[in-house]
This record gives structure tokens, C-alpha cells and sequence, in this order.
């Protein structure tokens, strides 16, 4: 292993920023200790107390924002003020769990037949993370922060791309007052990853990432039987209804699909359309996304930086050509740029179809899929049909409607009507099918680690 490094890649320049070995296995297996050394005292920290170390994380990040910005733009190709805007989401995770996190993990009293009782939200140990590279701070901050405040040790698995920003976090961490080793951060390959998955001390296991990734990592937890959280992929599908404000669902469909430049599980990615509206919305949508800014992603005004890598690049462009073999339309883009960077431009597939991978599958980056439905049952029909279920979307001039077509028949777990949005520390983040299981954010993120124990006292 010794020869054998970690690189990361300015997208933008396509130079490298960085090297860092690879751990040994004993190297790793330290980390590990260290995490459970550490957690063994925090756990015993009252929760007032680990909630005054988590506001000053959020502090902490609010005041190294540009400096960690930077950071980010420059590993993995975010607009700097997608960067900026990440920073300033992690702080307020920060600030809900601080706020929020002493109630909803205090003991519970329960009655129970006459005797009394109570349910204590205990720590269970070291919680291990494996995480993608498109949001390097927040994919990091969603599971930690909780984790922690939860009273647990944490251990992180960043994704090659990101691992500086790892890093950076871990230190703004320990700076803020986390004790020192608690959050762990791991330089290791896949096959190491899975022995920590294995190690003794590890009680469970969160991963955002794809479903086959996720499979693979559900498997080996299942087989030493610890709980995992899964965010896999999704296509997730925003419905323009007979009565949309067409304007508003074209304005906000364009934003939500090139947003983080187009590399997000919860981006808007295929927009069915009934009949009624959909020759004005495949000519509206395509003239906006055909008038996009794309460049610098360090740039102000730049609207759309360079996809991650050029791996990225290439699955992205292959699923475009064989969904054009296979009869979808290309409106515009399609075409990679002769220029440096890993650019995509802006690109719409109209009248897409099962069978073809814009219909099927996740497309990773800024390309759109139209999909026309008959009516409006018949697009809720086709938002159903996918494999996938993490967010979604509902444009309708009749809210509670929309609402009830939400809550009743859209099975994902997240929409927004009338809207585009990715998270809120509030409101608990996940999926359902494809899209995994377990939630972030919330009350019910602050208890997907814990051990709800049943204490009962004689009468």
C-alpha cells in the first residue's frame, strides 16, 4: 500500500491539488480505537454539554466559510456560492440539533401498569460513514452532527475526490472543542472499508451513494448484523399538472435540475407533463436551459461549472447517446466541449420513453428528461413507476390538491410544490425502493443511532 496514494483533481483545471496515502490496516484499525476511546467518555458528557460543542461547529464553520468554500469549488467543481450556501446549511444543522437535540433525546417517562418507567435514549458506539463527493462538507456534517450529538463516536469515508475537505472538517471539529479522535477520518480502499464495517467496535453504518453501492454495503452489515442508513440514487420526477403556473414550473424545473451542477440525488431530473402543457414547456424549458452560463465555477455569475470528473463526464454523455439511439429527442446540448475542464453543457431529452436510460436510471449531471403524460393521473402514474423514491415534485395551482396527491398517492419520501428544494435541518431527509431506507434531519435523524432503552422500576 505504500505506494498508492489518493488524489484529488481540480475538475476546472484538471491538475492535481493533493496526494494522501493509503492507511495500512493497522493504521486504520487505530482509528477506529482511537473513536471508541474517545466515544467512551463523550457518551457520559450530558446533553447540554455535547449540545455547547455542536453551536460551536456551527460557529466554527460560519467562520471558516470562505476558506472551506474555496476548498470545495476547487476538489470538486461547485459554484462558489453552492459552496458558500453548503457551509452556511451546515451550521444550521448545527444550530437545530444544538437547540433541539437536549429534548428529543432526554429520557422518556412512560406509566406502566401502575410501576414507573422510562426510555433512555443511550449511544450505541462508533457509527461509520462512507460518503459521496458532491456535497464534501454537508454528505459529512448530515450524519456526524447527529451521530454526536447522540452521544456516539463517528468515523468518516469521504470519497477520493473530497478527502481535503474531509480533512478540513475533522480539524474545524476538534477546534471547536470535539474531543480529539472522536471524528475519525479514514484513507483506505474499498476492500479495507469493508473490514471496517466488520471491526467489532463499529455498531453501525451510514452511506449515501448508489443502490448498487448500497447493496453491497447492506450486505456486509447485514451479515455482522449492524443497522445501516442508506441515501441511494434517484430520478426523482416533478409533475406539471393540467393547471400549473407554467412559468413558475418552468423557472423553478431549470433550477432544481442544474443545481450543484446537475450532481445531486435530490436534483430534479425528470419532468412529466401532461398533455396540455407540454409542447410550451419542452420549447420554454430548452430556451432557458439553451441560455445558461456555463464556466469558472469561482466566478460569480457563472451558472453551471464542470462536472466532477471525466469519468462523471463520460457515463453521463453514454447515457444521453443511447437514450437518443433508443428514440428519445435531443433539444439541445449533447455535445462534449473541446475545451479543458470536465464540461457538460445543458442538455434536454424531450418525448423520453421506457427503456431508455434518460426514462430508467439516474442521470448524474446537467441533463433533463421530458416525459408527456395523458392527464394528471397518468403522470403520477409514471412518477410511480420508477425504481427509485427519494424526492419529487408537484406543480399545481390547486394546493391542497397537490397536497393530498403529496401525502396519499406520491411514493417517495420528499415533495415539494410549487418549489425545488434539497434539505432542511427540520424535516427528515430520505427514501423508500431504490432509494434506501432510514432518515437524516429531525427528530427522527437524532434517533436512527441510539438505543431506545426500556427502564422499569418496581413499584
Amino acid at each position: 500500500m505504500a505506494d498508492k496514494h489518493l488524489t484529488t483533481t481540480n475538475p476546472l483545471t484538471e491538475e492535481v491539488i493533493a496526494t494522501y496515502p493509503y492507511m495500512t490496516d493497522d493504521e486504520a484499525d487505530a482509528v477506529v480505537q482511537t473513536s471508541h476511546d474517545a466515544f467512551r467518555e463523550w457518551r457520559l458528557r450530558d446533553l447540554d454539554d455535547r449540545a455547547a460543542v455542536i453551536a460551536a461547529i456551527g460557529a466554527k464553520l460560519r467562520e471558516k466559510k470562505e476558506e472551506f468554500a474555496q476548498l470545495m469549488t476547487r476538489e470538486v467543481g461547485k459554484l462558489i456560492g453552492d459552496s458558500r450556501d453548503e457551509i452556511e446549511l451546515c451550521a444550521a444543522i448545527c444550530d437545530y440539533t444544538a437547540e433541539h437535540g437536549p429534548k428529543v433525546l432526554a429520557d422518556e417517562e412512560r406509566e406502566v401498569d401502575g410501576a414507573n418507567a422510562f426510555v433512555a435514549h443511550a449511544p450505541v458506539g462508533v457509527i461509520y460513514g462512507i460518503q459521496p463527493w458532491n456535497f464534501p462538507a454537508y454528505q459529512a456534517v448530515r450524519y456526524s452532527i447527529s451521530s454526536l450529538m447522540a452521544g456516539n463516536g463517528v468515523l468518516l469515508k469521504h470519497a477520493e475526490n473530497c478527502t481535503g475537505s474531509g480533512v478540513f472538517l475533522r480539524d474545524i471539529y476538534e477546534e471547536a472543542g470535539l474531543p480529539k479522535g472522536l471524528f475519525g477520518v479514514l484513507f483506505i480502499t474499498h476492500d479495507q472499508s469493508d473490514r471496517v464495517i466488520e471491526h467489532d467496535l463499529v455498531r453501525g453504518v451510514t452511506m449515501t451513494g448508489s443502490d448498487k453501492a448500497g447493496r453491497h454495503i447492506a450486505a456486509k452489515a447485514g451479515a455482522v448484523v449492524k443497522k445501516t442508513v442508506l441515501e441511494l440514487g434517484s430520478n426523482d420526477a416533478y409533475l406539471v399538472l393540467d393547471d400549473a403556473d407554467l412559468d413558475v414550473a418552468v423557472k423553478t424545473c431549470v433550477a432544481g435540475r442544474i443545481y450543484n451542477n446537475g450532481q445531486t440525488c435530490v436534483n430534479a431530473k425528470r419532468f412529466i407533463v401532461t398533455e396540455t402543457n407540454y409542447d410550451a414547456f419542452v420549447k420554454a424549458y430548452s430556451e432557458q436551459f439553451e441560455a445558461i452560463k456555463v464556466g469558472d465555477p469561482t466566478e460569480e455569475d457563472t451558472q453551471l461549472g464542470p462536472m466532477v470528473s471525466k469519468p462523471q463526464r463520460e457515463k453521463l454523455h453514454k447515457q444521453v447517446e443511447e437514450s437518443v439511439a433508443k428514440g428519445a429527442r435531443l433539444v439541445t446540448g449533447g455535445k462534449i466541449p473541446d475545451r479543458a475542464g470536465w464540461f457538460y453543457p445543458p442538455t434536454v431529452l424531450a418525448d423520453v420513453t421506457p427503456g431508455q436510460p434518460a426514462y430508467e436510471d439516474e442521470l448524474f449531471g446537467p441533463a433533463a428528461s421530458i416525459i408527456k403524460a395523458k392527464d394528471d393521473d397518468d403522470a403520477m402514474r409514471i412518477a410511480n413507476s420508477s425504481r427509485y423514491g427519494l424526492g419529487g415534485g408537484i406543480f399545481s395551482k390547486d394546493v391542497e390538491r397537490a397536497k393530498r396527491l403529496a401525502a396519499e398517492h406520491f411514493d417517495t419520501g420528499m415533495v415539494f410544490i410549487n418549489s425545488f428544494d434539497v434539505a432542511s435541518p427540520s424535516l427528515p431527509f430520505g427514501g423508500v425502493k431504490d432509494s434506501g431506507y432510514g432518515r437524516e434531519h429531525g427528530p427522527e435523524g437524532l434517533k436512527e443511532f441510539v438505543n431506545a432503552k426500556a427502564i422499569k422500576i418496581a413499584a
